[in-house]
């Protein structure tokens, strides 16, 4: 780290201090990936612990006059608004923003090396100018400055490196096993509490098909995935929902219009997921990864036109037909995404009560039922496809507000957004340290845990077995 300071003095003792940081990294990625990566500068939040947010505010592609809202944690739990603008950008070379806040100014430059076709030296340089200042302030803010930029440069590395592939870690299994030290790390002391929050697997050329892309978890997840260069078929039931989200996610991603596919379908109806099945299937050949994201709660016991549990049929049956459905076209490393709930802990299958009609009905329960059948099953009848279950943590999405609107309001300050609550999902389709894990699991903070804590919500395989074949034989008929 290199590192110079200067002060001018004002007649009233306050003080401009100009301090320069400089930092170097070596990473083993391809200078493109690291410069695709970097170039939109609000991918920052990433990975400097020093950023609580950071978006960008103009919309579409990245370029030169972009505009970014930043917000620091620097000093004493401080906050503090930056407002960025793209100066300059020269392809795969250097990056040149220019930041202002309240007596605040920096000019970043990052700079590119190729040191071979898979190493890349990174420069980053950042000349930061503050004004009115007391003057004794000005020695205890360089280190606190120092030790910002190298948690940053170590965040960087971190963020571009490809990590081992994941095991289970004996502290989250004795933490999942004691059931509260777990449920706490669900809102955002989990989140922040992960040690690699980055997205930076470019997915250029790959198909995703993704459903619920309209709101909340589904349409972060799209955003992220759209900006890492995937091609993305968003499958929703509202024509209008879905125009507004592509262009959202074209907003945020800067993704040509031509790599966000619509589909139309209720998917609490199987003859209309079978239907949309059909479509993708003819329209896309190859898909990469499949992410069932949809879902609801539903407070008051009612069926489909089809004579289903509305819970069932959008949490279970339908993820199950889309998967079984879009099966073929899956290439030979596709990947699977559920997103579960971790409500599951709380559940377990009843297969004697599948529609929920024997006891007073319980949304809650209806809805974590249905995604303990969905992870049962899809572990059971995985068949050498990559599938893997996720739940989110405590998320604060719209599908919460309304159906658990006392939840979402008393957990208010404590519960993740939708961002934070994606970025398993997102990762676990993206990942690449993930290409030969076929083993099926539950994830969360992409790390393995467990799945069944409490005593009764356990599935035998007896059980198991008997609710794929219930599955199978209740899917027949729209396959």
């Amino acid at each position: 780290m290199n590192t110079a300071s200067a002060t001018t003095v004002t007649p009233a003792g306050l003080l401009t201090m100009n301090h320069l940081l400089e930092e170097y990294i070596t990473v083993k990625r391809p200078i493109a990936d690291c410069f695709a990566y970097l170039r939109d500068f609000s991918t920052i939040e990433q990975w400097d612990p020093s950023v609580l947010s950071a978006r960008k505010l103009t919309p579409g592609p990245v370029r030169p006059g972009s505009e970014y809202q930043l917000e620091l944690k620097l000093i004493a739990s401080q906050h503090l608004a930056m407002h960025y603008t793209q100066i300059a950008i020269d392809e795969q070379k250097s990056l040149v923003l220019q930041g202002y806040g309240d007596n605040f100014s920096a000019l970043d430059t990052i700079s590119f090396r190729a040191l071979d076709a898979d190493t890349t030296e990174i420069h980053y340089r950042a000349e930061l100018a503050f004004t009115g200042l007391v003057s004794p302030l000005f020695g205890l803010l360089k280190p606190a400055f120092n030790r910002i930029g190298d948690q940053a440069a170590r965040g960087l590395k971190r963020a571009l490196e490809i990590p081992a592939t994941p095991e289970r870690l004996l502290k989250d299994t004795i933490s999942d096993r004691l059931l509260i030290p777990a449920v706490i790390n669900f809102g955002r002391r989990g989140y922040a509490q992960q040690a690699r929050k980055s997205h930076s697997n470019r997915m250029d050329g790959k198909v995703i098909a993704i459903t619920g892309p309209t709101a909340g978890l589904g349409l972060s997840a799209a955003c992220e995935l759209a900006r890492l260069g995937a091609t993305l078929i968003l499958i929703g039931r509202d024509h209008e929902r879905l125009r507004q989200a592509r262009m959202q996610i074209m907003d945020f991603s800067g993704c040509a219009e031509d790599k966000l596919d619509c589909y139309e379908a209720d998917l609490a109806l199987l003859e209309n997921t079978a239907k949309v099945a059909r479509e993708i299937r003819g329209a896309y050949p190859s898909i990469d990864v499949l992410i069932n994201n949809a879902g609801a709660l539903f407070n008051e016991r009612e069926e489909t036109k089809e004579g289903f549990e509305f819970s069932l049929a959008v949490n279970f049956l339908s993820p199950m037909l889309l998967t079984k459905a879009l099966r073929p076209n899956l290439n030979a490393n596709g990947r699977v995404v559920n997103v579960v709930s971790g409500g599951l802990y709380t559940q377990g299958i009843k297969l004697d009560d599948m529609q929920y009609r024997q006891a007073p009905f319980n949304g809650s329960k209806a809805y974590a039922r249905a995604k303990r059948a969905l992870l049962t099953a899809s572990q059971h009848s995985a068949n050498g496809i990559m599938v893997h279950n996720m739940h989110p943590g405590w998320a604060a999405t719209p599908g919460l507000a309304k159906s658990l609107p006392s939840f979402n309001q008393s957990l208010a300050k404590h519960l993740r957004d939708s961002r934070m609550g994606a970025d398993t999902m997102i990762w676990l389709a993206s990942a690449t340290e993930l290409e030969d894990y076929k083993d099926t699991h539950l994830w969360f903070d992409r790390r393995i845990h467990t799945d069944t804590v409490l005593p009764g919500t356990a599935s035998s395989e007896k059980d198991a077995e008997a609710l794929c074949q219930w599955c199978d034989d209740t899917l027949a008929k729209y396959l």
